[in-house]
């Protein structure tokens, strides 16, 4: 596999992570507010609301595991990012592009 096609695949994992990250946000949120309604169900016992809890509880675990898991994963994409900004950076010619860029400007009036 060539080096940008693990860069890509890598990207695609750190994507999803955050997608998956999001619907169980959005599930602890859910989670969080059927306890607090099942709080103030008459029927309900004391065991059921602390069950509920756990579940909550649980769920958070998950969520910042994941959390540390794409604070390491974050650093390392914006160090390749920045790397890869300061290769291009040294390889471009920014003369060119400046011209190009005026160019355009010219263009579009």
């Amino acid at each position: 596999m060539s080096k940008r096609k693990v860069i890509e695949k890598y990207y695609s994992d750190v994507s999803n992570l955050a997608d998956l990250l999001g619907r169980l946000v959005n599930s602890y949120r859910l989670l969080i507010g059927g306890v607090g309604e099942l709080n103030q169900i008459a029927l309900s016992t004391k065991n059921d609301v602390k069950n509920a809890i756990k579940r909550v509880d649980k769920l958070g675990e998950v969520i910042d595991k994941i959390l540390d898991n794409m604070e390491d994963t974050n650093k390392d994409y914006i160090n390749y990012c920045k790397l890869k900004s300061e290769v291009l950076k040294k390889s471009i010619n920014i003369d060119s592009i400046r011209t190009e860029i005026e160019e355009e400007l010219k263009s579009s009036n």
